[in-house]
Formats: structure tokens, C-alpha cells, sequence
């Protein structure tokens, strides 16, 4: 979070008490570099240590919080290099013995501390789990705090503590200590970044007040109302970011219009074989209205696996070139985009419209070639990789911008693509169903259209979580029948640190040991692009009957008579990677399956083989992997410069997004360039918090 601050509060925090440069480099770590930063940086979750019971209720085996007065302390050996410090803790109730073990050597005594503070008579509150040792209670202490005569500034128990993330080098006790004493000596140094009026429309408690409760509430309520206006002001002012490049969009150079002339458009349709689907015939006519428009089209296409997108965004090609325009599609993978080129060659077949692949493993003579027909116009549309947005590439009339798996581009990268013309109509496309919170908080600019009808008549997948030998068996009876299968690995080569298959490794094993007689193609990233258009090329013909590779085939590779995915280490992979590389299969007129391949017992990869097993869904999928994995899965390098949630929760805040982006649209569209005096605090936190972030733009 990026807010106004007094001058002490941009100190660095090696200047700190107790801090230094050996400390300051492990905060480093956590993302903290001033003492702005140490109080932005928010527990990650709080204990409720409030309730304490009389020694006399201490229960075994329960975790409670206790206060007593010490009536001895020793020291103990327990084992090598192993001590037990002991207290012996009473009050009117009863008494209790307090442990701490700590390593100990001839030159360090690592009770130190503890015996200059548990003399007899001092009073001490300690937390932590109730044992028996034989006949005796004690507490194994994970925490504790001496009380001092009228000292009422507990902040490690007795209270709702806040519990941080750590790194080494930072310990719990010291960073809460850390954290309360800048909260004390800076108390009313946070300047608010909300006016006024828009603190009291919205009922939002004030930013000083808030980020002392969130790190040290009084109540639960506390913590309630703290995060509360510490997450709508971090999506408030993201949503007004997005709000402020939408207006810009609106407000800049114009776009050409495209009118419908058919044709090209109705040959095409007409010799597709089938019919597009009701959804499929909605996302075409949204996207023709925002072409027909003088206003550059910003349209984010959903659909989950199967779908049919790419028909759509022919669609929208042809009609760019129906407009005297040229179109452009950019995908992540040199694979892709060849699939890409393979897949609207075939629905192009009998149209003159001349298209060129333009990767970056082009000979150079032929890239030449390659780059001077876009630059002249003798290519109507582009397809390619990185190599599209090369400096050297240039287009006589880009009408229409595609950018496939938006996912796997950086933002930096979309830009450029997008400067290749003055103002192109941009549609950008994912198979990975995005969940509403994330959809609104990072593509909030955009206008989104999707699609979860499936096309009609394909016979579905089934999916199971089973040993490897029953997939094997089924992989053999598939291809006995005419099919073909993938083996899909979590690596390329084998690992020290990692107990994974890998495919090079497999592959050996199965055309030698597993599959004799048959034969079994290998397709990883690492080989050179024409080894990979070899085996791709053998596979689409079913000339390979099974092919071993990485996830690099989870996007675009489509031969509808592969009926079998079989995933190995499948509890390595995240809910949308799976569902992705099962999307792999069942694109043809027979019934699929999929076969999860994993030992594990560990209580998240079981939930996630399980949902897998149970659903096809990819939006559902999609929701479950946010509240599992958090967002992070789904930002993966898209959303570059954007700033991390410090505060906010895209699962639980759904409520508080929407409210912050209803009020970021509405000052946006009241007051586009914040000329209003009231305003100005909106646009100066813009342009601090956003400032050379080129997502953004510029401020005004």
C-alpha cells in the first residue's frame, strides 16, 4: 500500500532500535525497507490468547493461557546439548510448572534473559500447550510476558495477538515488540490518503486508526473495522487506476470502425461443418458491436477448455480483413502458435486471405521475407510469438490485436504488441477461467465475455485417481483400439532435490520396457523447434501412438482421436494446470479419460485430485483453486507492476471489491481528471502509488 506519510516514517529500517544492517537485510526478504513499509506489513491472521483460567482448570493436552506468580527457577540438562528451564508458577488455585527448552552450550547460557526476569514474586502471563510429566502439570511455553505494576501494554498474550510472516533471521516475539514501539512513537505520523467526505460517506474508520488495530486491536470488532478500511482503500484505488486507464482508452486516438460485409465471413461460416453455439454466437456479436465502433475494443474473452474461442477469434480476424485491415494473433509457445497456424489454415482452406507464422526460429531469410510482407500488406493476418513484437516488425494497417493465453505475457509486452498501430481493437483470450474477484481487480479495464457452453456432441471426460499400472493398462487398451495417449511428466530431466518423474528418463523406459513395438514420441521445451514439429506433426497423423512430454502440451494441442491423459506426479500440479492438460483430450467423438497418477496423503493435493474427479467445471475449478492456492497462481507474470494485496482478500472481500470499485468508476466518471479540488488527494495517491507503472499509464 502506498499512502502519505510523515518524514519519520520513511526511515530506513536498519535505523531502527535493535534493527541494523544484518536484520535489515532478512526484512529485505519480506519486502520491507522503511518503517512505512515494517507497519504495512499486516498479520497475516490473529490469536485469540484473551482467556485465561485459573492454574487449578489447566487441562492436559490443551492449549491455554495462564498467570501466576514465580516461586523458583532452575536450570536443568535434558539431553546433549539440550536444556530445560523451569518455573514454578502458583496462584490462588494451585500450582504449575513452566518449561522452556532451549539448546545450550559451554559458551552461551541461553537462560540469560529468563533469570534476570523470573526472580520470585514477579508476576508472568504464558501461553502455550497444557502437558503431564508423570504426576505433575506443566506448560510447554510457547510464549509468555513478566507483568509490571500498572503496565497494561501486553503484546504477546492476554490479548488478540497478530501473527506476521517470518524469514529467518526475524523472530515472532521481537517483531510484535518491533511493531508496537513504532506504532507508539509515531502515533498520529500517517497522514490520511481519503478526503474527509469520502471517509464519512462510506463510514470508513480513519488510516492512522487503522493501522494500529490491525496490528493491536482491543476487540475482534476492531479487527473487523481495520481491515475493512485497509482493503477498501488498497481495491478502491486499484479499481480507480483501471477506471483511469479505461477513460484514457475512450478518450484517445480513435479506432476504425469495421462493418459487416460477408465476404468473407459468410463462406467461412458456411464451410465450417457445423453451427456455432448459442454462446459462441453471443461473444461473436458483442465483439462485432465493439468493432463497429470508433472507440479501440478492450474485450477479455473467457471460455473454459473445449470451448471454442479460437473459431470466435477468427471470426473477428475475417472481419478485420473483410474492413481492409490486417489482424494479428500472439501466443505464448513457438507449439501454440504453430497449432494456431495449423488449426486457421484448415477453417481458411478455399478463402483468399493469406496468413504467415512468424516465430522466433524463423531462418533469417525467410524472416526477412516474412516481416516485409506484414510491413507492405501482402499478409492479411500474423501469427506468431514474442518474434510479433519485435522492434523491427511492422504492419501497413493493424486493425485487430489477439493475444492468446493472456496469462503467460507480461503487461509490457501486450503494450508493445498494441503500440504496433494507433489505436487496434484488442481481444485477449484464456482457457483459464478467471474468478470474479480477480476478473475485477486486475481486469476491471476490460470488458469481459464468456463462454462455458460446450460444443454439442462431444462425449465428455472421465476422470480417475488411480495407480499407475491401471492407467498403463488403459493406455494399452486405447491404443490396441485404434486411439492414442498422452504421458504427461512434471519435468524434463531427473532431479536430486526432487523425487518427480521425468519425461526424458520415462520415455526411454516406455517405448523400451512399457510399450515395446509401439511407438512413443517425447515433446519438451527444450527441444529445437523443428524436433518439436516433428513429433507434433507424428502425432496429429497417428503415426505416434503415445507421447511422453512436460506440461508444455497444456494449451493448444489438438488431435481429437487422443482419448487418454495420463498425468504422473499429479499432486504437483495446481486445480488449473490439470485441468488443462485434461482439456487435452475428449475433443474428438469419443468418450475420454483421465488418469491422475499420485501418492500422496497430504490433506490439500487429496482435495484437489478429489475436486478434479468430481467436476469438469473449469470455473468452479477456478474458484476453488483462488481459495486454495490464492491468487498468486493466477497473476503469474500478467500482472507485473501491479502491487501486491497487502491488506485485501480476493476470496473473503468479495463484498468490499465490489463497493470500491462502484465508488472508484463513480469518481472516475464524475470527475475524469480530478479538476475538482476535493479530488486532488485521489489523484496525488494515484501517481505516487502508480507512478512508471506502464499497466497504468500516466495520471493526469
Amino acid at each position: 500500500m502506498v499512502f502519505n506519510m510523515a518524514n519519520s516514517l520513511q526511515k530506513p529500517i536498519q535505523y531502527l532500535k535493535g534493527v541494523g544492517p544484518r536484520r535489515a537485510q532478512c526484512f529485505r526478504k519480506l519486502g520491507i525497507e522503511t518503517v512505512w513499509d515494517l507497519l504495512n506489513h499486516f498479520p497475516r491472521e490473529h490469536q485469540d490468547r484473551t482467556k485465561q483460567v485459573p492454574i487449578v482448570r489447566a487441562c492436559s493436552g490443551s492449549v491455554q493461557s495462564l498467570t501466576g506468580v514465580v516461586h523458583d527457577f532452575d536450570v536443568v540438562p535434558v539431553g546433549r546439548n539440550l536444556s530445560m528451564g523451569r518455573a514454578l508458577l502458583g496462584d490462588p488455585t494451585g500450582s504449575i510448572w513452566a518449561v522452556w527448552f532451549r539448546h545450550s552450550s559451554a559458551r552461551y547460557d541461553p537462560f540469560t534473559g529468563l533469570r534476570r526476569q523470573l526472580v520470585k514474586g514477579a508476576s508472568i502471563l504464558v501461553h502455550g500447550r497444557v502437558e503431564r510429566n508423570y504426576r505433575q502439570l506443566q506448560i510447554r511455553v510457547d510464549e509468555y510476558e513478566v507483568l509490571k505494576p500498572g503496565d497494561r501494554s501486553v503484546k504477546h498474550i492476554g490479548r488478540i495477538v497478530p501473527v506476521y510472516d517470518l524469514t529467518e533471521g526475524i523472530d515472532a516475539r521481537w517483531l510484535r515488540e518491533l511493531i508496537w514501539d513504532v506504532l507508539e512513537k509515531n502515533h498520529g505520523g500517517v497522514y490520511e490518503s481519503l478526503p474527509e467526505f469520502f471517509i464519512r460517506e462510506n463510514n470508513l474508520a480513519s488510516l492512522s486508526w487503522a493501522i494500529r488495530h490491525i496490528h493491536y486491536p482491543a476487540s475482534w470488532k476492531d479487527v473487523q473495522k481495520a481491515h475493512e478500511r485497509l482493503s477498501f482503500e488498497e481495491f478502491f484505488f486499484l479499481e480507480l487506476a483501471l477506471a483511469h486507464v479505461r477513460q484514457g482508452r475512450l478518450s484517445g486516438p480513435p479506432a476504425v470502425p469495421c462493418s459487416l460485409t460477408r465476404c468473407l465471413l459468410t463462406p467461412f461460416r458456411q464451410a465450417l461443418g457445423f453451427d456455432f453455439t448459442t454462446a459462441q454466437k453471443r461473444v461473436i456479436n458483442e465483439i462485432f458491436s465493439d468493432m463497429a465502433k470508433n472507440k479501440p475494443m478492450n474485450r477479455l474473452l473467457q471460455g473454459d477448455v473445449g470451448s471454442g474461442k479460437t473459431v470466435v477469434a477468427l471470426a473477428a480476424m475475417l472481419l478485420a480483413v473483410e474492413n481492409g485491415q490486417q489482424a494479428a494473433l500472439m501466443a505464448p509457445t513457438e507449439i501454440l502458435a504453430g497449432q494456431h497456424f495449423l488449426t486457421l489454415e484448415k477453417m481458411l482452406k478455399g478463402l483468399s486471405v493469406r496468413m504467415s507464422l512468424l516465430t522466433s526460429d524463423v531462418s533469417k531469410k525467410n524472416k526477412f521475407k516474412k516481416i516485409e510482407d506484414l510491413k507492405t500488406g501482402k499478409v492479411q493476418i500474423a501469427i506468431g510469438t514474442h518474434a510479433l513484437i519485435q522492434e523491427n516488425v511492422f504492419f501497413q494497417n493493424l486493425g485487430l490485436v489477439v493475444v492468446d493465453e493472456q496469462h503467460r505475457f507480461g503487461v509490457r509486452q501486450r503494450a508493445l504488441f498494441q503500440r504496433k498501430a494507433q489505436a487496434p481493437h484488442v481481444l485477449i483470450m484464456t482457457a483459464t477461467p478467471i474468478p470474479r474477484t480477480l476478473s475485477l481487480t486486475l481486469y476491471g479495464d476490460l470488458d469481459v465475455s464468456v463462454i462455458r457452453q460446450l460444443p454439442p456432441g462431444r462425449p465428455g471426460i472421465v476422470t480417475h485417481w488411480t495407480s499407475e499400472k491401471e492407467a498403463l493398462v488403459s493406455v494399452h487398451q486405447a491404443v490396441n483400439t485404434g486411439k492414442q495417449a498422452y504421458i504427461v511428466f512434471p519435468l524434463v530431466d531427473e532431479s536430486d532435490k526432487l523425487n518427480l518423474r521425468a519425461a526424458v528418463k520415462e520415455w526411454e523406459r516406455l517405448k523400451t520396457s512399457v510399450f515395446p513395438g509401439l511407438s512413443v514420441g517425447l515433446l519438451h521445451g527444450r527441444l529445437k523447434s523443428a524436433e518439436k514439429e516433428k513429433t507434433m506433426a507424428g502425432f496429429a497423423s497417428g503415426e505416434i501412438k503415445i507421447l511422453a512430454a512436460t506440461p508444455v502440451i497444456e494449451v493448444g494441442i489438438d488431435v481429437p482421436n487422443a482419448c487418454v491423459m495420463v498425468i504422473m506426479n499429479a499432486d504437483r500440479f495446481g486445480l488449473a494446470q490439470l485441468h488443462q492438460l485434461r482439456g487435452r483430450v475428449g475433443r474428438g467423438k469419443h468418450l475420454s479419460e483421465c488418469f491422475l497418477v499420485s501418492h500422496s496423503k497430504s490433506p490439500d493435493p487429496v482435495r484437489r485430485l478429489n475436486l478434479m474427479c468430481e467436476t469438469s467445471d473449469g470455473f468452479q475449478l477456478a474458484e476453488e483453486d483462488l481459495k486454495m492456492r490464492g491468487p498468486g497462481e493466477f497473476l503469474g507474470e500478467a500482472q507485473h507492476g501491479t502491487p501486491l494485496l497487502k491488506a485485501g482478500d480476493l476470496v473473503k472481500d468479495v463484498a468490499i471489491i465490489e463497493k470500491a470499485r462502484e465508488k472508484a468508476f463513480l469518481v472516475m466518471r464524475e470527475d475524469p481528471c480530478f479538476g475538482n479540488p476535493k479530488n486532488h488527494i485521489f489523484r496525488d495517491t494515484l501517481r505516487s502509488r502508480f507512478a512508471n507503472r506502464l499497466f497504468f499509464g500516466q495520471v493526469a
